[in-house]
């Protein structure tokens, strides 16, 4: 039997405490939120910030000079600031504040490829990307008669690295691939790719959406050139998300919108451009996601990324013993270097009837294909039931949901 020795030390009793939705009944059963892949709860602290902005800092940004302009900047700014340093990045002008991961990959995608991708050139991406990261490209090939390749993986959910130094060529002008597959848990060797792609000065894009929130990442070490993620997936607000790039290569881009903000002068002639950050954060943002993605990491930083990195790692380890003794349990993704992502079927089940009977017994799992169907296609099914943990999931939670799949595949045989 495993013991809880991290449990005690996250005090997981305050830290739940600091989520109210996670006291809520669903269907007259506790909610066991299993979901955190698509998004995350969010906790007191960054609940409290939404109200704090709106009741003491609603203002635009950038653009006054009273008061409220002022601290609304300021808090603005100081997210950005906060945001490099979590990430490690050499300058807080690196950081762009965009919607969303999907805002990320396509505003590099439409930029670079404006500037960088001509007929016959290649774009490399791996076979276990989420639609966000292949469908902005595939606009790009068909506007630029540029080639689309993938990097191939086994049946474990882990990239063929041969396969990938094979493709690596002059003509390959960009990298974009997941650090952590959504649907899977792969934790892919980005640094390895990375580096190799460097050799022959090929940049890389790093879809960081399914990272940030589960270990720490370190933007110098990685040397990664774009790394994008969603606030929502980082216990803040929906709206709100975070592209990095290399100062060399955002002076180098062409801005991706035109309008307010991003501009240093105005003429019907000529518009001369703004300098980073703001020539990519053309109108107004989102100003209370971007103060309260702040309020988020402040959060996991009073926690530790080790705690968390380490407790959920015991989640997975635990619930993937359990399932596992599951009869007829099959699950997709086995790779050696997994985050805390399980997806599993039950032979002869499909996965939307598994999970509507995880539902009735309040619990929240996410069925389907998640956004990435050619990883559903490669392994012939129409889908999986994902089981995604937070540092605010516990053992109580794994119980519940061992007994769930268990209720759900004798109601289903």
């Amino acid at each position: 039997m495993m013991s809880e020795p991290m449990m005690q030390q996250l005090n997981l009793q305050k830290i739940r405490a600091d989520f109210p939705i996670l006291s809520m009944e669903v269907n007259k059963k506790p909610l066991v939120y299993l979901d955190n892949g698509a998004t995350s709860q969010k906790p007191l602290k960054v609940i409290n910030a939404i109200e704090h902005y709106y009741r003491f800092q609603n203002s635009n940004i950038h653009r006054g000079v009273h008061y409220l302009s002022q601290i609304a900047t300021e808090a603005y700014e100081n997210s950005r600031q906060k945001i490099a340093s979590f990430l490690n990045a050499e300058f807080p002008h690196e950081i762009i504040f965009t919607k969303g991961t999907t805002d990320g990959i396509n505003l590099i995608a439409q930029s670079f490829a404006k500037k960088y991708i001509q007929k016959g050139d290649e774009i490399l991406i791996s076979a276990m990307e989420h639609h966000s990261n292949i469908v902005p490209w595939q606009i790009v090939c068909e506007e630029k008669e540029a080639h689309l390749k993938v990097i191939p993986m086994n049946k474990n959910g882990e990239l063929l690295m041969d396969e990938f130094y094979k493709l690596l060529n002059p003509k390959v002008k960009i990298i974009a691939l997941t650090h952590v597959s959504n649907s899977l848990g792969t934790i892919n060797p980005i640094k390895e790719i990375i580096d190799a792609a460097h050799q022959i000065n090929i940049p890389v894009l790093i879809d960081g959406a399914q990272a940030v929130q589960h270990f720490k990442i370190d933007l110098q070490q990685l040397d990664a050139d774009f790394y994008a993620f969603s606030g929502h997936k980082l216990f803040a607000p929906t709206g709100i998300g975070v592209l990095y790039g290399k100062e060399k290569w955002l002076n180098a881009l062409p801005p991706y919108q035109g309008g307010g903000d991003m501009i240093k002068s105005v003429s019907f002639e000529k518009t001369v451009y703004n300098e980073l950050p703001f020539k990519f954060e053309a109108g107004t943002p989102n100003i209370e996601g971007a103060i309260c993605l702040q309020s988020a990491i402040e959060y996991m930083e009073e926690i530790g990324l080790e705690a968390i990195q380490q407790h959920e790692n015991e989640l997975l380890e635990k619930a993937t013993n359990e399932l596992s003794k599951i009869d007829g349990i099959e699950f997709i993704g086995t790779a050696r270097n997994k985050a805390s992502v399980i997806s599993f079927n039950l032979k002869n089940i499909h996965p939307y009837d598994v999970g509507v009977i995880l539902d009735k017994m309040g619990i929240a799992v996410r069925t389907g294909h998640h956004c990435t169907q050619p990883i559903m296609d490669f392994y012939q099914i129409p889908g999986t039931v994902r089981a995604s943990f937070a540092f605010y999931n516990n053992f109580d939670d794994i119980n519940a949901l061992i007994n769930a799949v268990n209720k759900a595949k004798q109601m289903l045989s």
